[in-house]
């Protein structure tokens, strides 16, 4: 009987040490940050209480305001971008194609680099009289110019391209998992009854595929909230504030401008769409491991 309620208590011996680790280094933290945007807090959290001040503070700042703009616009581009393009890229992968394993190892190498190293390499790339723009010079293009790092207009989709280049490859990688796993009797039934391979795909393969498309979104999501690396590598939020973005305006409060209250402000606004995307993902989660 001893050795049985041993058995039964063991597992959660074990869960325990990263139970507490979840609940003060995640939840704590969370609770703390909370608080001390609830405060006047300056170089030191402080335990002047002020309300919900500097979320005002925060909405009233035009460069925040920026921040989110140029957030919502990159992470549609780029959610998309990376689906279309991951999805394209095992389509082509699980179609049995000599040398797959180089194709894959070519594909999910740039997901092995950080996001500071991208971001420099694509820096060199998009300077205007290197990289893009000084090899269309070479080739003779001397009127064609590729300057979108330096546009004010534009800085933030040079992140675009640069981050959808790293991530695609994770994209692929998860999507050609889910085609691997489609019944190959499917295929088989369309070659037999003349079905396109566009409409198999558009109307079978990808509603038995959104489990794997549910995990990639909530992926990128998260990759879209807390972009940071590569913005600071490539642009530094700049030409001006131009491709500023929430973690980067966080960051700079919290430790050159020494405005703690601010940037704990802008962390919990950040941390709501996350939570709000994580909730009803684990939702159905718990609800498919319970029925």
């Amino acid at each position: 009987m001893a050795t049985l309620k041993l058995s039964r208590v063991t597992p959660y011996a074990a869960l325990l040490p990263m139970a507490l680790v979840a609940a003060l280094g995640y939840l704590g933290a969370g609770l703390w940050t909370f608080y001390i945007s609830l405060t006047g807090s300056r170089t030191f959290p402080s335990g002047h209480f002020i309300g919900l001040a500097q979320y005002h503070r925060l909405f009233d700042n035009e460069r925040w305001m920026l921040s989110l703009h140029n957030l919502a616009a990159y992470g549609v581009l780029f959610v998309l971008a990376c689906l279309v393009i991951g999805f394209l890229l095992a389509v082509f992968i699980d179609q049995n194609v000599k040398g797959e394993g180089v194709f894959r190892t070519i594909f999910l190498y740039p997901y092995a680099m950080s996001f500071v190293a991208t971001g420099l390499v694509w820096q060199w790339l998009l300077t205007p009289g290197d990289g893009i723009d000084g090899s269309l010079r070479a080739l003779g293009f001397h009127d064609v110019r590729f300057d979108w790092i330096v546009s004010q207009g534009l800085a933030i989709y040079t992140v675009v391209i640069a981050t959808v280049w790293q991530m695609s490859g994770l994209v692929m990688a998860l999507m050609l998992a889910g085609l691997r796993g489609v019944d190959p009797e499917i295929w088989k039934a369309a070659r037999l009854d003349g079905i396109p391979a566009w409409r198999v795909y558009a109307q079978i393969v990808l509603p038995m595929l959104w489990p794997t498309i549910a995990t990639v979104l909530l992926l990128l999501a998260t990759a879209v909230a807390k972009l940071y690396d590569a913005v600071v590598a490539m642009t530094q939020g700049g030409p001006g504030i131009a491709s500023e973005v929430p973690a980067k305006f966080i960051m700079d409060h919290l430790f050159l401008r020494s405005n703690v209250g601010l940037a704990s402000a802008g962390a919990i606004v950040l941390l709501v769409p996350v939570l709000a995307l994580l909730a009803p993902y684990a939702y159905a989660r718990s609800r498919k491991e319970a029925a």
